[in-house]
C-alpha cells in the first residue's frame, strides 16, 4: 500500500463532500422532524426506507449511528424518542447533525473518530447500531464488526449496508459503457491504493476523492458471524440511477440485520 495517511485523506474528502452538499450530506427538514416526533418516520440504509420491523420500538433505546453523520438518520431517530450517538470521521458531516439538533431542539451526542476504533465506548453500550454504506472507506472491516459486537448489548441489533462486491470488478472506462459492455478488470477484494494505475490514483488524490476498498462478501457477512453476531435478515436493492453498466444487471446494495445473542 502506498505510504499515505488514509484516515486524514478520507476525512478531508468527506469534509469536501459535506461542503458540496452531496446526497448523504443534506440534512432532513424540520417538517420530517415534526412528523418523527408524532411517530411517523423512516430512515434509510439503502435508497428505499428500512422495513419498520428491522427497527422495532426505539423509544428510550441507546443507538449508535456509526459512520452515519450528515444530518439524516440520527436526528430522525432522536426525534422519534431514542438516545442517539453519532460517530463519524468527518467534522463537516457531524456539523450537519449539530445544525439539525440546534434548529429543532434535539439532543444528539456527537463523536468524531475512525469506525475501526470504538475504544471510547464501553462494552455493551448500545441497543442498536445503524451503519449505512460506509465501510468501503476503511481497509479493515473485521475490526469494525468486532467493535460493533463489543459495544452492543446482549440482544442488541446491528443494521448495516454495503456495496455488492461485484460492482468493483468492472473497468469504468466510459467507452465500454457506450457500447453496453462490461469488461472485468479488477479482482476482489479491491482497493484503489493497490489496483488503480499510478496515473488514475494520482488523479483521485488531486481531486480529493475518497479512497475506496471493495470488500468481499466473505468479509462482509462471515466477518459479522465470526464475531458472534447472528444474521437474522437480509435484502438487496438495485441502484435506481445506475452509475456503471454493471449496475443495470445486479443489485448494488446489500443490507443485513444481525443480532448479538451472547
Amino acid at each position: 500500500m502506498p505510504s499515505i495517511d488514509l484516515i486524514t485523506h478520507n476525512n478531508q474528502a468527506w469534509d469536501q463532500q459535506a461542503k458540496q452538499n452531496s446526497p448523504w450530506s443534506q440534512p432532513v427538514s424540520s417538517e420530517l422532524i415534526a412528523s418523527a416526533r408524532k411517530g411517523d418516520w423512516r430512515i434509510h440504509l439503502t435508497p428505499t426506507p428500512l422495513p419498520q420491523k428491522w427497527l422495532g420500538n426505539i423509544q428510550e433505546k441507546h443507538i449508535l449511528c456509526l459512520a452515519s453523520a450528515g444530518g439524516q438518520q440520527a436526528p430522525i431517530l432522536a426525534a422519534a424518542g431514542a438516545h442517539v450517538t453519532v460517530f463519524d470521521l468527518s467534522a463537516e458531516q457531524l456539523a450537519k447533525d449539530e445544525m439539525v439538533a440546534k434548529r429543532d431542539g434535539l439532543h444528539l451526542k456527537l463523536e468524531q473518530g475512525d469506525m475501526q476504533d470504538l475504544s471510547r465506548f464501553a462494552n455493551a453500550s448500545f441497543d442498536l447500531i445503524i451503519h449505512p454504506i460506509s465501510n468501503q472507506y476503511v481497509p479493515d472491516i473485521e475490526t469494525v464488526w468486532k467493535e460493533c459486537h463489543r459495544v452492543l448489548k446482549i440482544n442488541g441489533t446491528l443494521l448495516a449496508s454495503f456495496f455488492n462486491p461485484a460492482i468493483f470488478i468492472a473497468d469504468r472506462n466510459p467507452c465500454y459503457a457506450e457500447q453496453g459492455l462490461i469488461k472485468p478488470r479488477y479482482k476482489l477484494p479491491y482497493a484503489d491504493l493497490y489496483d488503480l494505475p499510478a496515473d488514475e490514483l494520482k488523479q483521485k488524490f488531486e481531486q480529493q476523492q475518497a479512497m475506496i476498498f471493495g470488500h468481499s462478501l466473505l468479509n462482509q457477512i462471515q466477518g459479522q458471524l465470526q464475531t458472534g453476531l447472528v444474521l437474522v435478515d437480509y435484502f438487496e436493492e438495485i441502484q435506481p440511477t445506475p452509475r456503471f453498466e454493471i449496475e443495470k444487471y445486479l443489485p448494488s446494495f446489500i443490507a443485513t440485520r444481525s443480532q448479538k445473542l451472547v
